[in-house]
Parts: structure tokens; sequence; C-alpha cells
């Protein structure tokens, strides 16, 4: 079975959130969230007390009452998709990259991603998300009950590196693309994204303000296209 415990997330000491995810590369995942609530995180550690489940990000420029309009933000999403798009370019300026790829190289990543998914092999429990360079090339790939914290996993994995802004890469998807994952992908600057299935209106529409490339239903040959499609090499 796919394993799933609760991970504390604290900024320069204090609690900000907890998610429930798969364990391993908890740093990476803390990094990731705090990079898309627009927290600008330097790095993360297990944390100093050693408490179970528990990463510290340092940040210095941490404002706990920002952090509480951002979620306020968030939560609205459904209810004002026109205030939740406005937040995000806040945060994440309109993706800039002359990047385009082959379509018939865009079909082939799920299936890749999905070669890659030993957890998932293993359990059938799991989400993953995929970062592709511009040739195809797997770069990154993390796994983990939450669709969102597999992002946030390969965000925080980038971050790592020293490899953002995303302007040269695919991200590749498991599963549907909700708003959030948009959201992510704008923060990190990653002009295109792939999924499997299908995405939510909202996520069409913030990609479509932020310059992302968006495709969905990327299976059996086939992919729609919602938004930015000159990215899209026949």
């Amino acid at each position: 079975m796919a394993v799933e415990e609760p991970l504390e997330i604290r900024v320069n000491g204090a609690p900000v959130a907890v998610t429930m995810r798969t364990p391993g590369n908890d740093e990476e995942l803390a990094i990731g969230f705090c990079l898309a609530e627009g927290l600008q995180p330097a790095g993360a550690a297990l944390a100093d007390d050693l408490a179970a489940n528990t990463v510290d990000v340092e940040a210095p420029g941490f404002d706990p009452e920002r952090l509480r309009r951002s979620f306020y933000v968030s939560s609205s999403c459904g209810v004002c998709g026109k205030g939740a798009i406005e937040a995000v370019a806040v945060e994440a300026s309109r993706v800039e990259s002359d990047l385009r790829v082959a379509a018939s190289l865009l079909l082939s990543l799920p299936d890749r991603l999905r070669e890659a998914q030993d957890a998932f092999a293993a359990t059938g429990g799991l989400h993953a998300a995929g970062l592709f360079a511009a040739d195809g090339t797997l770069l990154c790939v993390r796994e983990d009950v939450g669709r969102h914290n597999a992002v946030d996993k390969v965000l925080g994995w980038a971050f790592l590196e020293g490899s953002l802004p995303l302007a040269d890469c695919v991200l590749c998807l498991s599963g549907r693309i909700a708003f959030e994952l948009v959201q992510k992908a704008a923060v990190a600057g990653c002009p295109i994204v792939v999924a499997v299935g299908a995405p939510s209106s909202l996520a069409v529409e913030l990609a479509g303000d932020r310059g992302i490339t968006l495709c969905g239903f990327t299976r059996n040959g086939r992919m729609n296209v919602y938004s930015e499609a000159w990215r899209v090499d026949s």
C-alpha cells in the first residue's frame, strides 16, 4: 500500500501548514510548497528539535500575516476565479519562453513518466510529476499520494539544483490538471504542462493568462491543447 503520513511545514520555526504526503523528499516538498506561496525560501532541513514528520524552511523575508492572506485567497478560488488569477499574477510573472516542442515528443511523455513510476507499479496508489528537458530527457520524477505534493517535490528539486526558472522544460502530470498545479508551474516559469487527464476551466484560464501551453487528455496518441498552441510543432 502507498504510505500516507502528515508533514508539518515550519517557516523559521513557526508552523504554517500540515499536508498529507508520502514520506520521502520532504525538504523538496516543503521548499516547493513555499515557492508556490511566494515565501522565497532559502533552504530547508529536518526540524532542529528532531520532531517526526516536520521540516523547517528558512525564509528570511517571511511575513506570517501575508501568508494568512495568501491562504484566504487560495481558499476562495471556487468563488472568484478572477481574484484567484490576479493573486497568482502577484507572485508569478507571465512565462516568457521561446520553447517549441514536437507534438510527437509531448505525446510520448506520459508513457515515459509511467515507466519511471516505481512506487506506483508496486502500490497503484500514487500520483506522479515528471520534469523533462526539451529533448525529452527525464530530469526528475517524484511520486506522492497528493498530486500537488508530487509537483512541489519536483519544484523543490529544481530549486535545490539551481534550475529555476524552468524556461526550457516540460512538466508532465499523471492525472488531471487543477488550478493549483498550473499555479505552481507559473511560479516555476515552466512554459509547457502535459497531463494524462483533463484540466479544470480555471486551470485553462490561468494557463492562458500566464502564457503556459496546457495539454490535456494526452494518451493513445492524441491530446487536446488548450492554450499557447504555438509551442507545439506538428
